[in-house]
C-alpha cells in the first residue's frame, strides 16, 4: 500500500502571539487534516519555526489554490515559507569521485524505492562508476577536473545540473572543493558527507587526523556546502567508539558504515522537508 499523498508546509518567522493558531484555522478553514506538526522557537533570536504535514486528500482545494490562498497569511506574518507536494518527487544529481561505497549505497536505496527522489544523472570527474551507473539506466557524465580546468569543468558541471531541473545535489564522497560560484548558486542544496564528526579534522584524511591525536571516537557528518570548506550548516552526524589498538585502516572501514547512514539520513531529512536552515545551523524536526 503506497503512502498518501500529502503537502509539507515549512516556515520560519518573527515569533510572536498566535502564529500555530493562525496556520491551524487557515488549514482547518479549507477542510484540511493534519497528521503531523512540529514547532521550535529559537529564544535567542527570537525566530519561530514550523512543519505541518496535511492529507491531500483532505483539502477542498488544489495545491497551488493552497499557495496563493496562503501568501496573505504568510505576509502578514512575515513568514518565509514553502508547500511541497509529495506526489512530485525531488530531483537529485549525484557527484561521486572514486570511493564506492556511498554512491553504492545511494543507488542501491533509490533501486529499492526507499528514497522518494528521482536521479537525473551522476557526474564524476573519473570514470570509475560509469558502468554501475548505467546499469542503474541513469545517465553518468564525466567531467575531468583539474587544476588548470577547474573554472571550465564546474561550468560545465552547473550547465548538467540546471539542464536536468534538479533540486538537489549530493556529493557521495566527491573529493573536489566546489568553486564559490557554485556554493553561492545552490545555496541549502548542495548536501556533502564528510568523514570526520565536525568541526574536529576538517579537510583532508581526517582519520589520520584522529588516529595521530588518539581520539577515542570517530564520526561523519552530513551538512550542506557552503565556500567555507566543511563549515555549512550540519544536518545529522553519528560517531563510533574506538581504541588505541586500531589502525588507520580499522577507522577508515569502520567509518564507511557511519558515512553510509549518516548519508542516507540527513538526505531523508532533506527530501522530507524536515530541515530548516537558520544562520549557520539547522532546525531538523526528525
Amino acid at each position: 500500500m503506497s503512502d498518501p499523498r500529502t503537502y509539507t508546509l515549512t516556515l520560519s518567522c518573527p515569533d510572536r502571539l498566535g502564529i500555530v493558531a493562525a496556520v491551524s484555522q487557515f488549514v482547518t478553514a479549507r477542510g484540511g487534516w493534519i497528521i503531523e506538526a512540529n514547532h521550535h522557537a529559537e529564544q535567542e533570536d527570537n525566530v519561530f519555526f514550523m512543519r505541518q504535514v496535511i492529507l491531500a486528500d483532505s483539502l477542498n482545494c488544489s495545491v497551488a489554490q493552497l499557495r496563493a490562498a496562503f501568501e496573505p497569511l504568510a505576509k502578514s506574518f512575515g513568514m518565509t515559507w514553502s508547500i511541497s507536494d509529495s506526489a512530485v518527487k525531488k530531483r537529485m544529481v549525484v557527484m561521486v569521485s572514486k570511493q564506492e561505497h556511498c554512491i553504492y549505497d545511494l543507488l542501491g536505496r533509490w533501486h529499492a524505492g526507499e528514497l522518494p527522489v528521482d536521479i537525473p544523472c551522476v557526474i564524476s570527474n573519473h570514470e570509475t562508476f560509469r558502468g554501475l551507473v548505467e546499469w542503474h539506466g541513469i545517465p553518468f557524465h564525466h567531467v575531468p577536473v583539474t587544476p588548470e580546468n577547474k573554472p571550465q569543468a564546474y561550468r560545465q558541471v552547473m550547465d548538467i545540473f540546471d539542464t536536468a531541473q534538479a533540486d538537489l545535489m549530493v556529493l557521495a564522497r566527491y573529493m573536489q572543493v566546489l568553486s564559490p560560484e557554485m556554493c553561492e548558486r545552490y545555496a541549502g542544496r548542495i548536501i556533502n558527507i564528510h568523514h570526520s564528526f565536525l568541526p574536529s579534522f576538517v579537510g583532508a584524511k581526517p582519520y589520520h587526523q584522529a588516529h595521530d591525536r588518539g581520539v577515542k571516537l570517530i564520526g561523519a557528518t552530513c551538512h550542506y556546502v557552503t565556500a567555507d570548506l566543511d563549515q555549512g550548516p550540519i544536518i545529522e552526524q553519528d560517531v563510533i567508539r574506538i581504541d588505541h589498538s586500531d589502525l588507520i585502516s580499522d577507522l577508515v572501514r569502520y567509518g564507511k558504515d557511519i558515512e553510509k547512514a549518516v548519508l542516507a539520513r540527513g538526505l531523508r531529512f532533506h527530501l522530507e522537508d524536515r530541515v530548516i536552515v537558520h544562520k549557520n545551523k539547522t532546525i531538523v524536526f526528525r
